[in-house]
């Protein structure tokens, strides 16, 4: 009763209910927030924590900046997602409708500045894509070897510009977007506006992924594991969070002697043999299920798919999980 009773003073304000409707058509930083809503940072600071004590939004820090979304699970999902039926006055549905003009013009911000980033690495980007085959080659065949496998909840790790989760989101439930880049975050999160299946953007390292043993059902990692010093450590990683059953697919370059490439994009390895990412899933407790290599350019393609040795290694579904999986 106390919980409840805290969430409805929270929600009693004008305002506050203004940055609810707003958090549920996507997560905003308080900036973007104080430019809708046309009101003081610190004024609108104020309700932030108002609303984040009553356990009503969430913060997560992203870099310097700290976003803000709808808190998941509880009585306050049941009672939000009630909030698009709630009844507005004249005068309230014309200031709903304002916010929404200017929630819009925070949405083409943020795909302004994801063009600005692609324009100004458009050249470093096409000199690697150029040595390998075209990407739209490289998709096909990671939707074709992850076809016709329930891809449940998604990890996506180095998520980049969110190009991954955008692609697998229609196949899986739920999707975390992982990088360590809160640019990248910001770019991955004005790509994945208006995916269907849930995303969650997740800052993070993939040598210490935020997550708990067992709770992931498919795990990607695309064109990352070559920024690793230590590749091993981030496929065991990926080991510990999925669950028994679950699928891993890495796609990353074959074995190569293109030393531009440490210095052009950090590369910390030089592609990777079968013997090498065998070794490692072995050793994370991955069964090598299938490999596949792409030829085409200077650099040869790997798609390599494990999975989660031990059915019996399972995590309980969170509430969120079991409503969207139902």
């Amino acid at each position: 009763m106390a919980e409840l009773l805290d969430i409805f003073r929270a929600l009693a304000d004008p305002t506050r209910l203004r940055v609810v409707a707003l958090l549920r058509e996507m997560e905003l930083a308080i900036g973007e927030l104080a430019a809708v809503l046309d009101q003081s940072q610190p004024r609108v600071s104020r309700h932030v924590r108002i609303l984040a004590e009553a356990g009503i939004i969430e913060r997560r820090r992203e870099g310097s900046w700290v976003f803000l979304r709808i808190a998941t699970g509880g009585p306050v999902s049941g009672i939000v997602t009630q909030a698009g039926a709630w009844p507005f006055s004249e005068g309230e549905a014309l200031v709903i409708a304002n916010d929404a003009r200017r929630l819009a013009a925070v949405r083409a911000e943020r795909a302004a500045a994801a063009e600005r980033y692609f324009a100004d690495h458009a050249a470093e980007w096409d000199a690697i894509r150029s040595r390998h085959i075209a990407e739209s080659e490289v998709e096909a065949a990671m939707l074709a070897m992850m076809g016709g496998r329930g891809l449940g909840h998604l990890l996506d790790i180095g998520t980049g510009t969110g190009r991954m989760a955008e692609i697998f989101a229609p196949a899986a439930h739920r999707v975390t977007a992982l990088d360590r880049s809160p640019e990248m975050l910001r770019l991955a999160r004005a790509k994945l506006a208006g995916q269907a299946a849930p995303i969650d953007l997740v800052q993070g390292d993939f040598l210490n992924l935020p997550l708990d043993d067992a709770s992931i059902d498919s795990v990607v990692i695309h064109q990352a594991l070559h920024f690793a010093h230590e590749p091993d450590r981030v496929i065991a990683e990926a080991g510990r969070v999925l669950r028994g059953g679950g699928h891993l697919l890495i796609v990353d370059f074959a074995p190569h002697a293109d030393e531009e490439l440490r210095t052009l994009a950090a590369h910390a390895r030089l592609g990777f043999s079968d013997t090498q990412i065998g070794g490692w899933f072995a050793a994370a407790g991955l069964a090598l299920e299938n490999t596949q290599t792409l030829e085409g350019g200077d650099l040869a393609v790997k798609l390599w798919l494990g999975r989660r040795t031990g059915g019996d290694r399972q995590a309980p579904l969170s509430h969120d999980d079991k409503r969207l999986a139902a």
